[in-house]
């Protein structure tokens, strides 16, 4: 069963579920920033879901996290 979600939701979404990821690791953004070469502002504007990151992006910091990039996308939406 597909469900439509719209881009906007998708983003805030996934800001959402990348600040849980961060802080279940004890990480501050900048501690992510240090960790991932992206700049903190950066990480703070994907997590406010102010910015359509690259997947370059989200694979850098998905190895920071220790984590396969496809889990930054398992995100569960309400219906």
């Amino acid at each position: 069963m597909s469900m439509d979600i719209s881009e906007d939701i998708f983003l805030k979404e996934l800001g959402v579920h990348l600040r849980k990821l961060r802080e279940k690791n004890s990480l501050s953004q900048q501690d992510l920033a240090n960790d991932s070469s992206v700049p903190k502002i950066q990480i703070g504007r994907i997590e406010r879901a102010e910015v359509n990151t690259t997947v370059k992006t989200l694979v850098k910091i998905a190895n920071a996290l220790n984590i396969e990039p496809k889990e930054l996308f398992e995100i569960v939406f309400k219906k």
